[in-house]
């Protein structure tokens, strides 16, 4: 493996930051990155807002229920699915905004902010930083969106913290390639047999080095999705114009 992929397979989430702001030279590069990602038609459906003022980060931590970190890491960022601009450039030229609306654009200003993203985070983890996505920016999404000044078409897809590592927990073992990488067809039964999956994670998660549990992956993914999370999203952006069709 080269550095790169070396880099890759060593990432983790990181919760604990030193207490010390990123350069400007430094987040410069990080948005540089970023904003060289692939994007879909060369729409560029994305923006970044980085969270500066001290009140409002505040704020947007209590609503990610990741205060600890989101106030203290190096700096914050949050990623938009943002078609806003596309938006006002077919209503200067007199055109209909059905194309925009619709969930296969939405889809592309997700996927847009998300690969953004993800170019910042290899960014930053070449230059030895740690990160993690805070997803609980869509925790109360509304909220989030007025403290943003966020205009239709857009949508806070989730955050991102960046800052210089206090503490990496080890590297989490990956869904096993027998269940989920195949050739031309989904197979249904191995993909679905998470048994040796079940006894790796057991053992991570009991002998992580800070936060050890008795759990596994299924477990964790049973607790999670047997309640429906977040059910005021699909209201959230119908309100923002787009038609979910």
């Amino acid at each position: 493996m080269n550095k790169t992929i070396q880099q890759l397979v060593k990432h983790v989430s990181v919760r604990e930051f030193k207490k010390e702001r990123l350069s400007d030279e430094i987040k410069q590069t990080l948005v540089t990155a970023a904003r060289s990602g692939a994007t879909s038609h060369f729409v560029q459906a994305f923006s970044i807002l980085e969270i500066t003022d001290q009140s409002l980060r505040a704020k947007l931590a209590e609503i990610t229920d990741s205060a600890s970190y989101v106030k203290q890491t190096g700096t914050f960022y949050v990623f938009v699915g943002d078609l806003y601009r596309q938006s006002q450039l077919l209503l200067e030229d007199n055109q209909s905004l059905a194309g925009l609306r619709n969930m296969e654009s939405l889809l592309v200003a997700v996927v847009d902010a998300t690969i953004a993203a993800q170019n910042m985070v290899v960014a930053a983890e070449s230059l030895d930083l740690g990160i993690c996505y805070i997803g609980g920016i869509r925790n109360d999404i509304a909220k989030v969106a007025e403290l943003l000044n966020l205009p239709p078409f857009t949508i806070p897809v989730f955050g991102l913290t960046v800052g210089v590592p206090a503490h990496k927990n080890q590297v989490k073992t990956r869904l096993l390639p027998e269940n989920q990488v195949s050739e031309n067809q989904y197979p249904h039964d191995r993909f679905a047999d998470l048994k040796a999956y079940e006894a790796l994670t057991r053992e991570y998660y009991a002998l992580r080095e800070k936060n050890g549990q008795q759990t596994s992956w299924p477990d964790k993914n049973i607790e999670f999705f047997k309640a429906i999370r977040r059910p005021e999203i699909a209201a959230f952006l119908k309100k923002q114009g787009f038609t979910l069709d």
